[in-house]
């Protein structure tokens, strides 16, 4: 159980979450070996895509860090201990909370509705505060998040390369975050219209690099897909090819099907119709041509297996347990840890549903 630290400095930047308040994070020191490497976890939870859902997240821990829960457990991932965490367990491990709404993105306000998008300048402010705290001097450091934290990985991985000297090891690890650009059954996309809102609520286009800005424009270069071919700094996509979240929320939301023909299936996959499953397979297939481009690279490393799940880094039953999700014979936690400290490739990629026995 780690506690959380505010960081009262961030106030004067403007670095501040939804409502105005201060942002903050958890971190547990490491030891030993570990002393010297760092494990950042950016924390998910949505977003927020109209003024009016924004100024309901204020109320909560996901706008305001008056409603953030002063303790949290650090499991999977994030646990200090060598027989749930056997690579990372004894590194400096931090989760840095999420407030803004927009994935640690956006540099802007809403007066009347007395509102601050500050995502960017609370990533800074974060990551100011944590190199003060001896993360400046690192030998090995590993950028993580899940879910809108795993998009954010994502989108900062560059720039967090950019904080060290080139001797030390630098990496990404996207968990969750490979939110596609996908069709739902009415052939409308469904993110697309909330990036659409968001990007009219907000500033966010500083955030996006330029040569995607060049060939896809602000509103495509926040899907993953069109980001992942330009990182330089090695990432690790550990995602589901059935991603729970985007079958539940943006695949087939309310407004695809007002009848609540998938309201059966998204509970349970084993009310699937045949042609729900087969479109399921097509947004696997979708997930797989999209990473196609990343995967080419040596530096890059993948875990694409066919649970019905969302963020499995998180939960010591998904990151490293008896009965974890394996792909060839390895789980989750050895392949992240393989491919961070380069023991072998990691390319896995699972056949499709439902030939996986081991998803829990």
């Amino acid at each position: 159980m780690v506690n959380l630290t505010l960081i009262p400095s961030a106030a004067a930047k403007g670095a501040v979450c939804l409502d105005g308040t201060v942002p903050g994070y958890h971190i547990h020191r490491g030891s030993g070996s570990g002393a010297n490497n760092w494990l950042i976890q950016l924390e998910g939870g949505g977003w927020c895509n109209t003024i009016r859902s924004c100024v309901y997240r204020k109320t909560s821990r996901r706008g305001s860090s008056n409603y953030m829960e002063k303790i949290l457990p650090f499991t999977g991932i994030l646990s200090d201990k060598p027989d749930e965490n056997p690579d990372f367990y004894s590194w400096n491990r931090v989760k840095l909370r999420y407030c803004d709404g927009a994935s640690f993105t956006g540099d802007g306000q809403d007066e009347a509705a007395k509102l601050y998008f500050r995502g960017q300048r609370i990533w800074q402010a974060g990551m100011e505060e944590l190199m003060s705290l001896g993360m400046r001097n690192a030998g090995q450091v590993l950028l993580s998040g899940c879910s809108a934290g795993g998009l954010a990985s994502i989108v900062h991985c560059d720039e967090f390369r950019e904080l060290f000297p080139g001797t030390t090891k630098v990496k990404c690890l996207s968990d969750a975050g490979l939110f596609l650009d996908a069709y739902d059954p009415i052939y409308e996309s469904f993110l697309t219209i909330i990036l659409r809102k968001k990007l009219m609520a907000e500033d966010l286009k500083h955030q996006l690099t330029l040569l995607c800005l060049l060939f896809f424009g602000p509103l495509q270069c926040f899907f993953p897909q069109n980001l992942i071919s330009n990182i330089q700094t090695p990432t690790f996509l550990l995602n589901t090819a059935y991603d729970v979240w985007q079958l539940q929320a943006s695949l087939a939301p309310p407004s695809a099907d007002p009848h609540g023909n998938w309201h059966a299936c998204k509970l349970n996959k084993s009310n699937c119709s045949a042609s729900q499953i087969q479109f399921l397979q097509g947004f696997r297939n979708q997930m797989l041509d999209a990473i196609k481009g990343f995967s080419t690279s040596r530096q890059n490393g993948l875990f694409i297996n066919s649970c019905f799940a969302h963020c499995q880094t998180e939960g010591q039953d998904t990151w490293y347990g008896t009965n974890s999700p394996t792909l060839e014979n390895k789980g989750i936690a050895k392949s992240v840890g393989d491919w961070y400290f380069e023991r072998s490739e990691v390319k896995a990629i699972d056949c499709p549903y439902p030939c996986d026995k081991t998803c829990p």
